[in-house]
């Protein structure tokens, strides 16, 4: 019994029950399909950090491995600096309800950079700021990207629409193995989580719905909001949990 526990553990991730198992079976889908991935976290976090660190050539480079063959990392030096400025000048032509334009990144993305500003930066400016920029086969890869988040990102997707962007999330993770991992095993540290998360958005849609509706950002909020009503800022969330 211990043994089949242990390996329901690995299998699952899941190392209690539940609080989700409160809850009636007719209110809810059966845990854990019920629980989708978190597009907030997966579009606007975990995907620019990885491909803001390959175009920067950030990773750390394998004895076997030479920095020189990646022709990916072409925000460097001036390049840098110059996009960083160019996604900062771009401010004045956003509408206010895009909320809070992305910053200049050469400046600020190591500084609490937004995940909203990572979202506006990579999926809204990206395509056109990085084109002539990027090797030409590695932006035709990450505007399949584009292409794809603008849809999941709906809080209502057409069933064909939904199809061309598990499509094209499925070209783009293999065609990253091709262009970025290469089958190198020196170069196996380049495929994070977040890339085979990306095959699961589609799926996971048709059984749950579109995942901004089940997304981190609703929460953010919340909590963002309930803490500009404490006005004891010297421990906030300590207060928050009272």
């Amino acid at each position: 019994m211990k043994h089949n526990t242990k390996k329901c553990h690995l299998e699952t991730g899941n190392l209690k029950p539940s609080i989700f198992l409160g809850l009636l079976p007719k209110h809810r889908f059966d845990v854990p399909g019920c629980f989708g991935s978190d597009i907030m976290h997966l579009a606007s976090l975990n995907i620019p950090d990885l491909f803001i660190n390959l175009w920067q050539g950030a990773f750390d480079c394998d004895k076997k491995d030479d920095k020189s063959t990646w022709d990916w990392a072409v925000l460097q030096g001036i390049v840098w600096d110059t996009h960083g400025k160019e996604v900062a000048d771009c401010t004045p032509y956003l509408p206010g309800s895009f909320d809070h334009p992305p910053q200049n990144p050469a400046e600020k993305i190591s500084s609490g950079y937004k995940a909203w500003e990572f979202l506006m930066y990579l999926y809204g400016l990206g395509p056109a700021l990085l084109f002539n920029i990027l090797p030409e086969k590695y932006w035709t890869h990450f505007c399949k990207l584009v292409y794809a988040m603008w849809i999941m990102n709906q809080y209502h997707i057409f069933t064909e629409d939904l199809k061309k962007a598990h499509v094209a999330l499925l070209e783009f993770v293999n065609e990253f193995e091709l262009l970025y991992h290469q089958h190198c095993p020196e170069q196996l540290h380049f495929v994070h989580q977040s890339i085979h998360a990306l095959t699961h958005l589609g799926p996971e849609a048709v059984c749950i719905g579109p995942p901004i509706i089940s997304s981190q950002w609703t929460m953010e909020r919340t909590i963002g909001n309930l803490g500009e009503e404490i006005h004891q800022h010297s421990n906030p969330y300590a207060n928050l949990s009272e």
